[in-house]
């Protein structure tokens, strides 16, 4: 016994002594046990849908379902329909423990919905935890992720990975500004050039939902006339997204808005913008604070309440399809929401691809084009060099330009910047015999040689230097180069105009403007800067290096790039001259002379149609090693009408080049099978893929096969 033990009674200090085990048995009858909250075992459930339908956040095909978990009674209030939560995963029937399943590994998931009860009949876990009381997942994007990864053969987790940005607390702890009213319906402006124009803009206003695929007439105005085009939609009282392929577009219509309607009444989503910033965008047009998005392709799940209108520009640009599963393209996510919302549609862009006018041959969508007068008076001259031109020309042999575009480029430098389109970056990508042309290849691994330097000859794919090398074909020892990058073609126009300042604008560091003044600007394609007043004159070179690519879109593609050039120079009243080296008979240099990519796409389509091409058909690209694909084949259960092309080996990536999807690993062997059903029969073709690859994953142990819809490279 202690001496306080002993102390005289009254008081606190007189209490009579407690044994420590009294003490800690007397705390625990005073309180009720305390639930586990990664179990919540022994908690009371919620009295009112007591039943959460969760989607997990494992992208795996045969786990694409929806999942019950218990509502304990303290997430109640926050348990609510969108909101994220983490759950336990895994856990088999038998570790059940006081009627609550127990085990597994946490895992982050999306409350869908609440439920009276639940359709499975054994015990239920927990909702783990509710990680924040913001509801990120409406039913509309939620409708839109299913229907793409229907679309695609893709699991819905995978497409909420790209719809919905990762959290941040910061970001959503402030609150988002108080919405505007409405503007006014902006007059037509430049629209007045188009013969639909402004009658598309009124139809926008007055609440409408007109399908059109935009032309546009080359110069600077397309930023201006679609900021024009998501005010008008603003003000129905209607909400606006505008998908664009770059940054720097990006930042154009950005300021189009901002000059038209002033700041505050549209969001900016660009993975330039930093996590904290970009969810905060995200979460001002989700809370109804913004009603009009622009962005990149990661801004085409972007939930714009009321969407009254969805445009895409450039729609053949690459980097509107996106490289993570299941790789859906802007354009054809766009189409889900026309149609699943009844909002009005844009495509628009200087070229037209084949998908485009498939939408206009189908009566989808509307023409918005300019008359053919208007196109003359906006389009530079174009000229072209052929082969047969630079066989004469002794300018061309010796300094690999021609003299036409020699004298263009000096003339135009009397008036302002001259644009060089490069089909390559760097120095010397690839070399040729000066004699008969046939591609210089190395001797012990029969890669592409190129010149690094002036005289430094190496392998590009062993990187083995080349000393003694001769042509195979013909016996000759000299080398031309087959295709000239950027920096050598900036290096040799330096030395012919000394006087002249040179640019270059590529990959490693793009320009977005350059001023009005002379200077040679030498570019990759896709990377060309807008030049203040226009280009006086451009230089598109080595045009059958895109022409004879072995792509179904190689034509298309090179019109495309051209056309975005040449959009960039003045007009030919104004003196602005294009010359095209390639051959002018083939269709593509035809329809950069006369300006009509639209007749090109039909074109196109008219014989895509007899051949069974996309995108009259729908097709899927099966790769993977050969006895997988073989074993996919027979376990997928087709549609009768479907057809498949082969397999056949697919080329391995050339080392130190990025790896291209559906393109084996360096070391691996693959195979490729394209599968091609006629129209109306892509939704049961891609559900036909999803359940077999949904198989195969089940069971495990499966070589992976990459299933890819529609894809945008099949040779």
């Amino acid at each position: 016994m202690s001496s306080a033990d002993g102390q005289q009674e009254g008081g606190a200090e007189g209490a009579p002594p407690e044994q420590l085990a009294l003490i800690r048995e007397s705390v625990r009858k005073a309180k009720a046990p305390r639930a586990k909250p990664r179990t919540w075992r022994g908690a009371a459930l919620a009295r009112e849908l007591p039943v959460a339908r969760v989607l997990v956040d494992k992208g795996v095909l045969h786990l694409d379902r929806y999942f019950d978990y218990a509502v304990p009674e303290e997430l109640d209030a926050d348990a609510q329909p969108g909101v994220r939560v983490r759950v336990r995963f895994g856990a088999g029937r038998h570790r059940v423990r006081e009627g609550r399943r127990e085990g597994g590994g946490l895992i982050d998931g999306f409350l869908v919905e609440r439920l009276a009860e639940s359709d499975y009949s054994g015990p239920l876990a927990a909702l783990a935890q509710v990680v924040s009381p913001e509801p990120v997942l409406g039913e509309e994007l939620l409708g839109l992720a299913r229907a793409v990864a229907d679309r695609y053969a893709g699991s819905l987790a995978d497409v909420l990975q790209l719809a919905v940005p990762p959290r941040n607390a910061r970001a959503e702890g402030r609150p988002s500004p108080d919405p505007l009213p409405p503007p006014p319906a902006p007059v037509p402006g430049s629209w007045e050039r188009y013969e639909r124009g402004p009658g598309f803009l009124e139809a926008l206003a007055a609440g409408g939902a007109p399908r059109a695929v935009w032309n546009a007439l080359p110069g600077p105005q397309w930023s201006e006339e679609l900021a024009r085009a998501v005010a008008a939609t603003l003000a129905s009282g209607r909400g606006a997204l505008a998908v664009l392929p770059d940054g720097r577009s990006v930042a154009r219509v950005d300021a189009a808005l901002t000059a038209l309607l002033g700041r505050g009444r549209h969001a900016v989503l660009t993975a330039d913008a930093g996590p904290e910033k970009r969810y905060a965008q995200w979460l001002a047009v989700r809370r109804g604070s913004v009603r009009a998005v622009i962005g990149t392709r990661a801004a085409m799940f972007a939930p714009v309440r009321d969407l009254g209108l969805v445009a895409v520009w450039d729609d053949g640009d690459d980097s509107h399809s996106e490289q993570h599963a299941p790789q859906p393209h802007a354009r054809e996510v766009a189409l889900l929401r026309a149609a699943q919302d009844g909002c009005g549609f844009l495509l628009g862009g200087w070229s037209c691809t084949v998908e485009a006018a498939q939408l206009v041959e189908t009566g989808w969508a509307g023409p918005l084009v300019a008359g053919r007068e208007r196109v003359r008076a906006a389009a530079p001259l174009v000229r072209t060099v052929g082969d047969q031109d630079l066989a004469r020309d002794e300018a061309a042999r010796a300094a690999r330009l021609p003299s036409l575009a020699w004298q263009t480029a000096r003339e135009g430098l009397r008036h302002g910047p001259v644009l060089v389109q490069v089909p390559r970056r760097g120095y010397v990508p690839r070399m040729a015999c000066a004699t008969c042309r046939a591609p210089a290849r190395c001797v012990n691994c029969s890669g592409p040689l190129q010149a690094q330097g002036s005289d430094d000859l190496r392998c590009d794919w062993c990187g083995r230097e080349e000393s003694g090398w001769h042509c195979p074909e013909c016996g000759g020892f000299r080398l031309r180069a087959q295709v000239v990058g950027a920096r050598r073609t900036a290096e040799e126009l330096g030395r012919a105009f000394p006087a002249v300042p040179v640019r270059t604008s590529g990959r490693e560091h793009v320009l977005d403007t350059v001023p009005g003044t002379p200077a040679l600007v030498v570019s990759t394609p896709g990377a060309e800067p807008v030049a203040e007043g226009g280009y006086a004159a451009a230089l598109l070179l080595d045009g059958w290096a895109m022409l004879n690519r072995p792509d179904l879109r190689a034509g298309e593609d090179a019109l495309r790039r051209w056309t975005g050039a040449a959009a960039l120079v003045r007009p030919q009243s104004a003196g602005g001259t294009v010359v095209v080296v390639a051959e002018p008979t083939l269709r593509p240099v035809q329809a950069l002379v006369r300006w009509d990519p639209v007749g090109h796409a039909v074109r196109e389509l008219a014989e895509r149609s007899e051949l069974g091409f996309p995108p009259v058909s729908r097709m899927a690209a099966l790769s993977g090693p050969a006895e997988a694909v073989a074993e996919f084949l027979r376990a997928v259960e087709l549609p009768p009408q479907a057809e498949i092309l082969g397999p056949v080996p697919v080329p391995a990536a050339p080392p130190g080049r990025p790896r291209r999807p559906g393109t084996p690993p360096p070391g691996e062997q693959w195979d490729r099978a394209l599968v091609r059903v006629p129209p109306g029969n892509g939704a049961a073709l891609t559900a036909a893929l999803k359940s077999a690859q949904a198989a195969r994953m089940a069971r495990g142990g499966s070589t992976p096969v990459w299933v890819r819809v529609d894809p945008p490279d099949i040779g």
